[in-house]
This record gives structure tokens, sequence and C-alpha cells, in this order.
């Protein structure tokens, strides 16, 4: 008797135990949104090189050329703090022409100093670069846009992923006939994109001055989530 009276016991703690630990059946699905928004600023990398005989006069002619296109950024009212040294760098420079198999020839030096200027009003950017070339920069490694502060855009990207991700799971659950329960997880898959370049038509942001034309087009911010549902019980 006191061993059925034992089993009996074992056998109801064990049983819920054991029920407990069944993982409830789910639905997994993977959200996205995209929100665009016309850039508010615009970042280039561009800079001065130049060539000499020594290493000296080239980085005395590079820094007086460089000292040139700074004054041209602060006369077109770009902040000292949207100026900043992205590269320097100062080699030889060598001949390498010779067909006999003697060794290269070293025929001089070439120094270059890149920095990277924000441009915060989009209207001037074509007047900008088109006063610093002719101030003396001889190189322009690349022109991007970007939005200054994209925490609201981002925010309503995730609002957007969250709603696709809904979508999907209710689609799901009344193809395969279920219901849909509690959200068990949410998680940002990967973070929110950097906003990134989108066509659209020049005539609604075009900026020209000189020869210099720019259109900054549009941004794309986007998120993505996955969330996890569990399929309620009949």
């Amino acid at each position: 008797m006191r061993a059925f009276s034992l089993f009996a016991t074992m056998a109801l703690v064990t049983f819920p135990a054991l029920a407990a630990e069944i993982p409830p059946a789910t639905i997994s699905v993977t959200g996205e949104g995209r929100v665009e928004a016309a850039p508010d600023m615009a970042t280039a990398a561009l800079g001065v090189q130049t060539d000499a005989d020594t290493a000296a006069a080239a980085m005395a002619e590079n820094s007086a050329k460089l000292a040139a296109v700074i004054d041209r950024l602060k006369a077109a009212g770009i902040e000292p703090r949207d100026i900043q040294t992205s590269g320097l760098s100062l080699g030889p420079r060598y001949d390498y022409s010779q067909q006999d198999g003697t060794p290269p020839r070293l025929v001089g030096y070439s120094a270059s100093n890149m920095v990277t200027v924000r441009v915060r009003a989009l209207d001037t950017v074509g007047g900008v670069l088109d006063g610093v070339v002719s101030g003396g920069a001889n190189t322009l490694n690349g022109l991007s846009f970007g939005i200054d502060d994209d925490r609201p855009l981002k925010d309503a990207a995730r609002k957007e992923a969250v709603a696709d991700a809904a979508a999907k799971a209710a689609l799901y659950a009344e193809a395969a006939g279920v219901k849909l329960g509690r959200v068990m997880s949410i998680a940002e898959a990967g973070g929110s994109a950097p906003p990134m370049p989108m066509p659209m038509a020049m005539e609604a942001g075009y900026a020209k001055a000189a020869d210099m034309p720019v259109a900054p087009g549009e941004l794309t911010v986007s998120a993505q989530v996955s969330m996890v549902y569990e399929i309620a019980a009949e």
C-alpha cells in the first residue's frame, strides 16, 4: 500500500512537470518597414594632391593650397565643426619606364590631404563644390546625402515593420486554420538600415551653380523586425 501511494505521489508531481516542458506551437515572421524622405545635408570627401621634387616642397605646396580650399569653404558658410581632415599622405614618386631592368628612378614626391565636408544647406552644394575646385581642390572622392536627425524616420520604419509582421502572421494563421495567440518575442533584425539613395524627379530637388549640377534625390530609411506568435489553443 505504501509503494502504491508513493508511485501515485510521484506521478502527480512528474506528469504535470513533463506537460509544462512541451513548448507551445508558434508562428515566426519577419516584417519590413520603409520610409522615404528628402535629405537635408550632404557630405563630400575632397582635397588637394601636389607633386614636387622634394618631400618638404610637396608638403608646403599642399598645405598652402589646402588652406585656400578651407578658406573657400568657410567663405561659403561651412562651419569649422563640419570640416574634418580625413586623410593625409606623403610618398615618393618613381619612374618605372626603364626597359633595361634597372631599378625604378625616384623623380619626386606626392602629398595628399583630404577633408570631409558636411554641407547643411543643400541648395548651396553645387556652389560649394564649384568654389573649392576653383580654389585649388583637385580630388573629389565622393558625394553622399543624408538626414541630420533620422530618428523619427527610423521609428516610423520600425512601426511599419511591426505592422507588416503582424499582417503576415495573421495571413499564415488564417491559411493554416489556426488562431493567433500572444506575441512571444520581438527582435529588430540587424538594426535599422541607414538611409539609401533613391532616384526621384530632378525638378523636385535640383541645385546648380556654375557647371556643377547636383541632384539630391530622395532617401529611404528601412527597418526589419522578427516576431514570434503563439498559436492559441482551440
